[in-house]
């Protein structure tokens, strides 16, 4: 099959189905998310969402969010994740 006959949907039902035969269906998709694209710009979001934070400052944020989860775990019984 030449490639340069098909139409870019064609192309990309042939990709997928070459992925999903090598990869099976799971692989294929991991691969499909790990190459899509996406869209924005990550850097404007990250300083519009963190501003000038440190990553100490972040990290310190974290910790504190999850402090109370943590908590109701262990009261719970069950065992921190992480």
């Amino acid at each position: 099959m030449k490639s340069e006959h098909l139409t870019d949907a064609e192309v990309r039902a042939v990709g997928w189905e070459a992925l999903v035969k090598k990869l099976g269906p799971a692989g294929a998709l991991r691969f499909a998310m790990q190459t899509e694209r996406g869209h924005g710009d990550y850097a404007e979001l990250r300083h519009r969402l963190l501003g000038a934070l440190s990553v100490d400052q972040l990290l310190a944020q974290m910790r504190r969010r999850r402090a109370p989860v943590a908590r109701r775990r262990l009261r719970k019984g069950q065992r921190e994740i992480g």
